[in-house]
Protein backbone atom coordinates (compact mmCIF):
# COMPACT_ATOMS: atom_id res chain seq x y z
CA UNK A 1 0.00 0.00 0.00
CA UNK A 2 2.79 2.33 0.91
CA UNK A 3 4.55 1.63 -2.37
CA UNK A 4 1.35 2.30 -4.29
CA UNK A 5 0.74 5.53 -2.41
CA UNK A 6 4.28 6.79 -3.07
CA UNK A 7 4.03 5.90 -6.71
CA UNK A 8 0.73 7.69 -7.03
CA UNK A 9 2.15 10.78 -5.31
CA UNK A 10 5.07 10.80 -7.71
CA UNK A 11 2.73 10.72 -10.67
CA UNK A 12 0.75 13.65 -9.23
CA UNK A 13 3.88 15.76 -8.75
CA UNK A 14 5.14 14.95 -12.21
CA UNK A 15 1.76 15.73 -13.68
CA UNK A 16 1.53 18.98 -11.79
CA UNK A 17 4.98 20.08 -13.03
CA UNK A 18 4.12 19.07 -16.56
CA UNK A 19 0.90 21.06 -16.34
CA UNK A 20 2.79 24.15 -15.22
CA UNK A 21 5.29 23.81 -18.05
CA UNK A 22 2.50 23.22 -20.53
CA UNK A 23 0.71 26.33 -19.27
CA UNK A 24 3.81 28.49 -19.75
CA UNK A 25 4.26 27.10 -23.25
CA UNK A 26 0.63 27.89 -24.07
CA UNK A 27 1.06 31.50 -22.89
CA UNK A 28 4.23 31.91 -24.93
CA UNK A 29 2.61 30.35 -27.98
CA UNK A 30 -0.39 32.68 -27.62
CA UNK A 31 1.97 35.66 -27.33
CA UNK A 32 3.78 34.69 -30.52
CA UNK A 33 0.64 33.90 -32.52
CA UNK A 34 -1.53 36.75 -31.27
CA UNK A 35 0.85 39.45 -29.96
CA UNK A 36 -1.61 42.36 -30.14
CA UNK A 37 -4.46 40.65 -28.23
CA UNK A 38 -1.86 39.43 -25.73
CA UNK A 39 -0.73 43.01 -25.11
CA UNK A 40 -4.26 44.37 -25.02
CA UNK A 41 -5.15 42.00 -22.17
CA UNK A 42 -2.36 43.63 -20.13
CA UNK A 43 -3.25 47.15 -21.23
CA UNK A 44 -6.63 46.75 -19.55
CA UNK A 45 -4.70 46.77 -16.24
CA UNK A 46 -2.45 49.67 -17.38
CA UNK A 47 0.66 47.50 -17.37
CA UNK A 48 2.81 45.71 -19.90
CA UNK A 49 3.69 42.00 -19.92
CA UNK A 50 6.88 42.78 -17.96
CA UNK A 51 4.80 44.65 -15.34
CA UNK A 52 6.20 48.06 -16.37
CA UNK A 53 3.56 50.83 -16.07
CA UNK A 54 2.51 52.34 -19.39
CA UNK A 55 3.95 55.79 -18.71
CA UNK A 56 7.27 54.66 -17.22
CA UNK A 57 10.50 54.57 -19.22
CA UNK A 58 12.99 51.76 -18.82
CA UNK A 59 16.04 51.94 -16.56
CA UNK A 60 18.62 54.24 -18.10
CA UNK A 61 22.37 54.54 -17.60
CA UNK A 62 25.14 56.76 -18.98
CA UNK A 63 28.84 55.91 -18.90
CA UNK A 64 31.15 58.74 -19.99
CA UNK A 65 34.52 58.29 -21.68
CA UNK A 66 34.44 54.63 -22.79
CA UNK A 67 36.48 55.40 -25.96
CA UNK A 68 39.92 56.58 -24.89
CA UNK A 69 40.97 57.61 -28.40
CA UNK A 70 37.98 59.95 -28.86
CA UNK A 71 37.77 63.58 -27.74
CA UNK A 72 34.37 62.83 -26.22
CA UNK A 73 32.41 59.61 -25.87
CA UNK A 74 29.51 57.97 -24.04
CA UNK A 75 27.84 54.58 -23.67
CA UNK A 76 24.09 54.84 -23.11
CA UNK A 77 21.60 52.12 -22.23
CA UNK A 78 17.82 52.49 -22.15
CA UNK A 79 16.57 49.08 -21.17
CA UNK A 80 18.38 46.77 -23.59
CA UNK A 81 18.81 49.46 -26.26
CA UNK A 82 22.51 50.34 -26.26
CA UNK A 83 24.33 53.19 -28.03
CA UNK A 84 28.02 54.04 -28.22
CA UNK A 85 28.82 57.61 -29.30
CA UNK A 86 32.25 59.03 -30.04
CA UNK A 87 33.38 62.51 -31.15
CA UNK A 88 36.59 63.23 -33.01
CA UNK A 89 37.73 66.82 -33.59
CA UNK A 90 39.75 67.84 -36.65
CA UNK A 91 40.99 71.24 -37.75
CA UNK A 92 39.39 72.53 -40.94
CA UNK A 93 39.22 75.74 -42.95
CA UNK A 94 35.86 77.43 -42.23
CA UNK A 95 33.56 78.38 -45.06
CA UNK A 96 33.57 81.89 -46.46
CA UNK A 97 29.91 82.27 -45.44
CA UNK A 98 30.70 81.48 -41.79
CA UNK A 99 34.36 82.32 -41.18
CA UNK A 100 33.92 82.34 -37.39
CA UNK A 101 32.13 78.99 -37.07
CA UNK A 102 33.06 75.33 -36.86
CA UNK A 103 30.97 72.46 -38.20
CA UNK A 104 29.24 69.26 -37.11
CA UNK A 105 28.92 65.97 -38.97
CA UNK A 106 26.63 63.37 -37.40
CA UNK A 107 26.30 59.75 -38.52
CA UNK A 108 24.15 57.01 -37.00
CA UNK A 109 25.25 53.43 -37.67
CA UNK A 110 23.36 50.16 -37.28
CA UNK A 111 25.78 47.24 -37.72
CA UNK A 112 24.30 43.72 -38.13
CA UNK A 113 25.22 42.92 -34.52
CA UNK A 114 22.52 45.27 -33.21
CA UNK A 115 19.45 43.46 -34.53
CA UNK A 116 18.50 40.30 -36.44
CA UNK A 117 16.56 42.45 -38.93
CA UNK A 118 19.78 44.21 -40.04
CA UNK A 119 21.46 42.13 -42.74
CA UNK A 120 25.20 42.18 -43.48
CA UNK A 121 25.99 44.28 -46.54
CA UNK A 122 22.59 45.99 -46.47
CA UNK A 123 22.45 49.22 -44.43
CA UNK A 124 19.39 49.61 -42.24
CA UNK A 125 16.83 51.93 -43.82
CA UNK A 126 16.19 53.73 -40.55
CA UNK A 127 19.87 54.69 -40.04
CA UNK A 128 19.99 57.73 -42.39
CA UNK A 129 16.58 58.84 -41.10
CA UNK A 130 17.85 58.93 -37.51
CA UNK A 131 21.07 60.65 -38.66
CA UNK A 132 18.99 63.42 -40.22
CA UNK A 133 16.73 63.70 -37.15
CA UNK A 134 19.72 64.00 -34.84
CA UNK A 135 21.32 66.73 -36.97
CA UNK A 136 18.07 68.67 -37.19
CA UNK A 137 17.39 68.49 -33.44
CA UNK A 138 20.93 69.37 -32.34
CA UNK A 139 21.12 72.31 -34.74
CA UNK A 140 17.58 73.65 -34.18
CA UNK A 141 17.83 73.37 -30.39
CA UNK A 142 20.84 75.68 -30.37
CA UNK A 143 22.66 73.29 -28.02
CA UNK A 144 26.00 74.06 -29.66
CA UNK A 145 27.15 77.54 -30.61
CA UNK A 146 29.29 76.83 -33.66
CA UNK A 147 31.26 80.01 -32.97
CA UNK A 148 32.76 78.22 -29.95
CA UNK A 149 34.37 75.80 -32.40
CA UNK A 150 36.24 78.63 -34.15
CA UNK A 151 40.02 78.83 -33.73
CA UNK A 152 41.26 81.56 -36.08
CA UNK A 153 38.69 83.61 -37.96
CA UNK A 154 38.57 82.62 -41.60
CA UNK A 155 41.57 80.29 -41.23
CA UNK A 156 40.90 77.47 -38.77
CA UNK A 157 38.00 75.93 -36.91
CA UNK A 158 37.02 72.59 -35.42
CA UNK A 159 35.11 70.00 -37.40
CA UNK A 160 33.32 67.73 -34.91
CA UNK A 161 32.63 64.25 -36.26
CA UNK A 162 30.04 62.47 -34.13
CA UNK A 163 29.54 58.77 -34.85
CA UNK A 164 26.86 56.83 -32.99
CA UNK A 165 26.84 53.04 -33.13
CA UNK A 166 23.76 51.07 -32.16
CA UNK A 167 25.04 48.00 -30.31
CA UNK A 168 21.60 46.63 -29.44
CA UNK A 169 18.32 47.80 -30.99
CA UNK A 170 15.41 47.17 -28.64
CA UNK A 171 13.16 50.12 -29.36
CA UNK A 172 13.24 53.92 -28.88
CA UNK A 173 16.37 54.18 -31.02
CA UNK A 174 16.19 57.94 -31.53
CA UNK A 175 15.82 58.60 -27.78
CA UNK A 176 18.90 56.53 -26.97
CA UNK A 177 20.88 57.99 -29.89
CA UNK A 178 20.08 61.58 -28.87
CA UNK A 179 20.97 60.87 -25.24
CA UNK A 180 24.30 59.37 -26.32
CA UNK A 181 24.96 62.41 -28.52
CA UNK A 182 24.38 64.99 -25.79
CA UNK A 183 26.29 62.84 -23.29
CA UNK A 184 29.33 62.63 -25.57
CA UNK A 185 29.24 66.41 -26.16
CA UNK A 186 28.99 66.90 -22.38
CA UNK A 187 32.11 64.77 -22.01
CA UNK A 188 33.94 66.44 -24.91
CA UNK A 189 37.41 67.77 -24.14
CA UNK A 190 38.55 70.36 -26.71
CA UNK A 191 42.29 69.92 -27.36
CA UNK A 192 44.56 72.88 -26.80
CA UNK A 193 46.23 74.08 -30.01
CA UNK A 194 48.90 76.55 -31.02
CA UNK A 195 50.12 78.10 -34.25
CA UNK A 196 53.34 76.59 -35.60
CA UNK A 197 56.10 78.60 -37.31
CA UNK A 198 54.79 77.63 -40.72
CA UNK A 199 51.27 78.81 -39.89
CA UNK A 200 49.71 75.41 -39.18
CA UNK A 201 47.40 74.79 -36.21
CA UNK A 202 48.83 71.95 -34.12
CA UNK A 203 47.64 70.21 -30.97
CA UNK A 204 49.53 70.85 -27.74
CA UNK A 205 49.81 67.83 -25.40
CA UNK A 206 49.11 68.57 -21.76
CA UNK A 207 52.65 67.67 -20.65
CA UNK A 208 54.08 70.47 -22.82
CA UNK A 209 52.04 73.28 -21.29
CA UNK A 210 54.83 74.18 -18.89
CA UNK A 211 57.42 74.24 -21.67
CA UNK A 212 58.40 77.86 -22.28
CA UNK A 213 59.29 77.06 -25.87
CA UNK A 214 55.67 76.16 -26.67
CA UNK A 215 54.07 78.81 -28.93
CA UNK A 216 51.18 80.85 -27.62
CA UNK A 217 47.95 78.89 -27.39
CA UNK A 218 45.23 79.70 -29.90
CA UNK A 219 42.34 78.50 -27.74
CA UNK A 220 41.84 78.86 -23.99
CA UNK A 221 38.82 76.69 -23.12
CA UNK A 222 38.83 72.91 -23.03
CA UNK A 223 35.14 72.26 -22.34
CA UNK A 224 32.38 72.95 -24.83
CA UNK A 225 29.60 75.05 -23.33
CA UNK A 226 26.20 73.52 -24.09
CA UNK A 227 23.00 75.54 -24.29
CA UNK A 228 19.37 74.35 -24.26
CA UNK A 229 20.15 70.63 -24.19
CA UNK A 230 17.45 68.61 -26.00
CA UNK A 231 15.87 65.48 -24.52
CA UNK A 232 13.31 63.25 -26.19
CA UNK A 233 10.68 60.64 -25.42
CA UNK A 234 9.05 58.31 -27.92
CA UNK A 235 5.54 57.07 -27.17
CA UNK A 236 3.42 54.41 -28.82
CA UNK A 237 -0.24 55.32 -29.41
CA UNK A 238 -2.73 52.46 -29.34
CA UNK A 239 -6.45 53.10 -29.03
CA UNK A 240 -6.82 55.14 -25.82
CA UNK A 241 -3.42 54.08 -24.47
CA UNK A 242 -0.04 55.84 -24.49
CA UNK A 243 3.03 53.64 -23.94
CA UNK A 244 6.20 55.57 -23.11
CA UNK A 245 9.61 54.32 -24.24
CA UNK A 246 8.46 51.33 -26.30
CA UNK A 247 10.50 48.18 -26.83
CA UNK A 248 11.16 46.79 -30.30
CA UNK A 249 8.36 44.27 -29.81
CA UNK A 250 5.89 47.00 -28.89
CA UNK A 251 6.95 49.10 -31.89
CA UNK A 252 6.46 46.13 -34.22
CA UNK A 253 2.87 45.35 -33.17
CA UNK A 254 1.63 48.89 -32.39
CA UNK A 255 2.83 50.93 -35.33
CA UNK A 256 1.77 54.48 -34.43
CA UNK A 257 4.46 56.42 -32.57
CA UNK A 258 5.19 60.02 -31.70
CA UNK A 259 8.50 61.48 -30.55
CA UNK A 260 8.57 64.73 -28.58
CA UNK A 261 11.78 66.70 -28.10
CA UNK A 262 12.04 69.38 -25.40
CA UNK A 263 15.08 71.38 -24.41
CA UNK A 264 16.30 71.93 -20.86
CA UNK A 265 14.13 75.05 -20.63
CA UNK A 266 11.05 72.95 -21.51
CA UNK A 267 10.85 74.65 -24.89
CA UNK A 268 9.33 72.46 -27.60
CA UNK A 269 12.03 71.64 -30.16
CA UNK A 270 10.19 69.18 -32.39
CA UNK A 271 7.38 66.64 -32.66
CA UNK A 272 7.92 63.73 -34.99
CA UNK A 273 5.15 61.34 -36.06
CA UNK A 274 6.24 59.03 -38.87
CA UNK A 275 2.79 57.63 -39.58
CA UNK A 276 0.49 54.89 -38.36
CA UNK A 277 -3.23 54.29 -38.16
CA UNK A 278 -3.90 56.21 -34.94
CA UNK A 279 -4.53 59.94 -35.16
CA UNK A 280 -2.57 62.13 -32.76
CA UNK A 281 -5.26 64.41 -31.35
CA UNK A 282 -4.30 67.62 -29.60
CA UNK A 283 -5.08 66.14 -26.18
CA UNK A 284 -2.89 63.11 -26.94
CA UNK A 285 0.02 65.29 -28.03
CA UNK A 286 -0.33 67.34 -24.85
CA UNK A 287 -0.22 64.15 -22.78
CA UNK A 288 2.95 63.09 -24.59
CA UNK A 289 4.52 66.50 -23.90
CA UNK A 290 3.75 66.13 -20.19
CA UNK A 291 5.36 62.69 -20.16
CA UNK A 292 8.39 64.10 -21.96
CA UNK A 293 8.77 66.82 -19.30
CA UNK A 294 8.93 64.16 -16.58
CA UNK A 295 11.34 62.07 -18.61
CA UNK A 296 13.54 65.11 -19.33
CA UNK A 297 14.02 65.72 -15.59
CA UNK A 298 14.96 62.06 -15.10
CA UNK A 299 17.53 62.22 -17.88
CA UNK A 300 18.96 65.52 -16.63
CA UNK A 301 19.58 63.94 -13.22
CA UNK A 302 21.17 60.85 -14.75
CA UNK A 303 23.47 62.98 -16.92
CA UNK A 304 24.42 65.23 -14.01
CA UNK A 305 25.21 62.21 -11.85
CA UNK A 306 27.43 60.79 -14.60
CA UNK A 307 29.30 64.09 -14.96
CA UNK A 308 29.74 64.35 -11.18
CA UNK A 309 31.04 60.79 -10.97
CA UNK A 310 33.57 61.54 -13.71
CA UNK A 311 34.82 64.64 -11.90
CA UNK A 312 35.30 62.67 -8.68
CA UNK A 313 37.40 60.07 -10.49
Amino acid sequence: MAASSTSGSGRDIGGSGGGLAAGEMEVEAYRRLFPLPFYERHLLDSVRPDARPLHRARDTSIALGPVASADGSALVKIGDTTMLAAIKLEVMTPSADAPDEGSLAIEFHMPPICSPIVRPGRPAEVAPVISKQLSDVIVSSGMINLKELSLISGKAAWMAYLDIYCLNADGSLFDAALLSAISSFSHLQIPLVSLSDDGRVVAVPGDLLEDKSTPELVNKERKLLLHSIPFSLTCILHKKYILADPTAEEESIMETSITVVLDSSERLVSIYKPGGSVLAHTSTVKDCIVLTKHRMKELQNILEDSLSAMEVV
